[in-house]
């Protein structure tokens, strides 16, 4: 198919054959709930391309990602609810209300007072809907990042420590409590304690400006590199992993961490 230059306006025509009466099968019968996984995932394939530091899979991947708004636009067009022309527009001037200091004469010299400056716009603007300061956090989130979210909020009207070291000793309260709990055998309170102590962790995080999603994100994924060189290293030599001591992994996963800081 020859095409001139790829528009937004081409990719909005692509979407609406799709959809369209012999168009394709698949697309037609997507639904907004249907198409839910799909955002996430495309979602989380941005993230790993950032993480990859590459330009060209970034692009993909960016690519991927529109994809999702336009075609849950194109479900609403059809339903008669809204256009992605509406949704631009909601945004732009969303964008604008939150900026006043940048579109309007409002005085803010900092990216702290900036956000004290949105959620206050935030909050006047969905009214009495939420009336809490916790509320706007969707209960969909991955645990730590909900709970890093929850936890910010709560900071925003004051209800946090003054130090960090307030923090860490509240990590510390809660692991001797989760090992009274693992001691004592009950599954329960073992529970509530573990939960308890990853909620005392996010907070010494955010304190210390590290997203807990992230570094556990990026920990997973070391983990898993490691993993891998060990498995493959063991395979070159002819040896299954369960054939293999734990000493010899250890060796191969010290020298997996080498490699890394090599690579650095």
């Amino acid at each position: 198919m020859q095409t001139e230059k790829t528009t937004f306006d081409q990719l909005l025509a692509i979407m609406r054959r799709l959809r369209a009466p012999g168009g394709c099968p698949w697309d037609a019968e997507q639904t907004h709930e249907s198409l839910t996984r799909y955002l996430l995932e495309e979602t989380y394939e941005v993230i790993e391309a950032i993480d990859e530091k590459s330009p060209q899979h970034l692009k993909e991947e960016l690519g991927d990602l529109l994809l999702q708004p336009v075609f849950h636009a194109a479900i609403a067009e059809e339903a008669g609810e809204f256009t992605i022309d509406d949704v631009v527009s909601t945004l732009c001037e969303k964008l604008i209300r939150r900026h006043p200091h940048v579109f309007g004469d409002m005085d803010i010299t900092d990216s702290s007072a900036q956000i004290e400056n949105w959620e206050r716009i935030k909050k006047q603007e969905k009214g009495m809907e939420r009336a809490s300061a916790l509320s706007g956090v969707p209960s969909c989130l991955p645990a730590l990042l909900r709970a890093h979210k929850v936890s910010e909020k709560a900071a925003r009207v004051g209800f946090d420590w003054e130090h960090s070291d307030q923090v860490h000793a509240k990590v510390l309260e809660e692991l001797h409590e989760f090992e009274e709990a693992w001691a004592g055998g009950d599954p329960t309170r073992m529970e509530d304690e573990l939960g308890d102590l990853l909620f005392a962790i996010v907070n010494l995080g955010r304190f210390l400006s590290l997203n807990p999603e992230e570094a556990l994100r990026k920990t997973i994924s070391r983990f898993q590199k490691r993993f891998e060189h060990v498995e493959n290293t063991l395979i070159s030599k002819g040896v299954q992993m369960q054939d293999a001591t734990l000493a010899e992994m250890d060796i191969l996963w010290e020298q997996a961490k080498t490699n890394e800081r090599s690579a650095l």
